[in-house]
């Protein structure tokens, strides 16, 4: 059987304990040896008052036990000293009653100084270990944590802030805090120091806010600063956790640039499933045009010339190519790439163009289209090409819906909504999504097509919310499904406001 070990902190109160006997039996004897140096000279009345040293000893090292344990050997080495035939003696017993008190005073008084000895060296202990756990923990954070007091001068420089500013913490400790900062920053930090004291406006402290923070090289970069305030004593303290915001921002750009390619991509998908009908949609035109021109070589050779006839031959045949042209213009500005502009359109138009693109190659499928449109809805502040992208992406997946739908109508609708939205209704009379894809319609490649990417809807989301908007889906009472979205309006009256001029 393992024998059971002593605990550290028992064996530590053990040694204490034999550590204080040992102190009390010296010191007694130590006094006893002094008492016999001095016994020519040495009074008997003072026996036991050559003793209290080692009293003291004990109570000090070991408390009440080992001061009990002096005082008692102190006894009977006094009555050894000077004879114990002396034990009669009444004076001699009430001093010996008095000493017998003191000790017992003495080892009290030594036990409870030892006890908070103990007390004050574990809550040091505690504090240590806090502090060292605290400081493990503000290493390892990656937001770097200064703390400044009321003049701006550093108190504290984390390693997360060494890393972050390029300096070391004995290098900038003891400085004004305005060292980490480009002008104009570094110029008006103390003013808003001072500013604060004085007033108690807050700017950052309790808010944060998005600063440029200056390293050790000169270099500046992003970073987001959260400002705690401390009262100590008289003296107010600042904490400041810093967070360099260059990685998150290099990967909201990176994002960005995602998405625009995806969304490109999107684009040019549709073009490709578009490319079949817009040449057949093209075709018409083109013939036409081609026909009216051949009709007019023919009547050049009649005698006599007849200009009416010949003038509106020509006019038609240049209708059909402006026709033809503005068809081709559509397609191209759709699947452009560019930047992403905003500005005010007029939604009537940008669903009809988006309408008039979808619906090339639609005649073969029997589809009819109609718009509801309210004409108090006129403008919104939008991306054209991207909410094009949005309608046609929905009234296409409608038609798609109705291939074998006895009743192919789309609606397009177009009403005022709360918050200064419109919202824009996309209704087919299709099949239908049940409830279980409804909720994961707009998730990257869900698709309900045999064939389908699943990207198209969930771009038009990205889309729509980019624009401050929202979109979902709901089924038609008379059969089929109804996409919303809606677009922040703009009034004809903000137009006319001077921040508008």
């Amino acid at each position: 059987m393992a024998q059971a070990s002593t605990p550290p902190a028992t064996g530590r109160g053990l040694l204490r304990g034999a550590a204080g006997y040992a102190v009390a039996v010296a010191a007694a004897a130590a006094c006893l040896g002094f008492r016999v140096l001095l016994d020519p000279y040495f009074h008997d009345d003072l026996v036991f008052l050559l003793f209290v040293p080692a009293l003291l000893a004990a109570a000090a090292v070991g408390g009440l036990g080992p001061t009990l344990l002096a005082g008692a050997l102190s006894i009977v080495l006094s009555f050894q000293a000077i004879g114990f035939g002396m034990a009669g003696d009444i004076p001699l017993l009430v001093r010996a009653g008095v000493f017998v008190v003191l000790a017992l005073g003495i080892g009290l008084i030594g036990s409870r100084l030892l006890h908070s000895n103990r007390a004050i060296r574990q809550l040091a202990a505690n504090a240590r270990a806090r502090e060292a756990h605290l400081r493990s923990i503000l290493d390892t954070v990656p937001d770097a944590m200064i703390v400044i007091d009321e003049h701006g001068v550093m108190q504290s420089f984390s390693s997360a802030a060494e890393r972050q500013f390029g300096w070391m913490a004995d290098e900038v400790v003891g400085k004004n805090v305005s060292l980490l900062m480009p002008d104009p920053y570094r110029t008006a930090h103390d003013a808003y120091l001072a500013r604060y004291l004085s007033t108690g406006e807050r700017r950052i402290i309790g808010i944060g806010r998005v600063v440029v923070g200056e390293r050790k090289d000169g270099s500046t970069f992003p970073m987001e600063l959260s400002v705690g305030e401390m009262v100590s004593g008289e003296t107010r303290y600042f904490t400041g956790f810093v967070r360099d915001l260059t990685e998150r921002q290099a990967a909201e750009r990176r994002l960005q640039d995602v998405q625009g390619e995806l969304v490109h991509v999107s684009r040019l998908t549709a073009l490709g499933e578009m490319a079949s009908a817009m040449a057949h949609e093209l075709n018409q035109p083109l013939t036409a045009a081609a026909s009216f021109m051949k009709g007019c070589l023919v009547l050049l050779k009649r005698k006599p010339l007849d200009e009416g006839r010949l003038e509106e031959m020509i006019s038609n045949g240049a209708e059909q190519a402006l026709r033809a042209g503005q068809i081709i213009r559509r397609l191209r500005d759709f699947v452009s790439k560019g930047e992403a502009e905003r500005g005010i359109e007029s939604l009537p138009q940008l669903l009809e163009e988006a309408g008039a693109l979808a619906m090339i190659g639609a005649r073969e499928r029997d589809v009819r289209l109609r718009y509801d449109l309210d004409p108090e809805v006129r403008l919104v502040l939008a991306d054209k090409v991207q909410i094009q992208q949005v309608a046609l992406n929905l009234i296409r997946n409608g038609m798609e819906a109705m291939e074998d739908s006895p009743r192919k109508e789309i609606l397009v609708g177009a009403h005022p909504a709360a918050d200064e939205m419109v919202e824009v209704s996309v209704t087919d009379t299709g099949h239908g999504i049940g409830p279980e894809a409804a909720q994961q319609l707009f998730q990257p490649f869900m698709t309900t097509k045999a064939h389908g990417m699943g990207i198209g809807l969930s771009i038009s989301r990205t889309i729509i919310e980019a624009h401050g908007g929202r979109i979902w889906v709901e089924p038609n009472p008379q059969g089929g499904t109804i996409f919303r979205f809606t677009l922040p309006r703009v009034r004809d009256e903000e137009l006319a406001s001077p921040d508008h001029e």
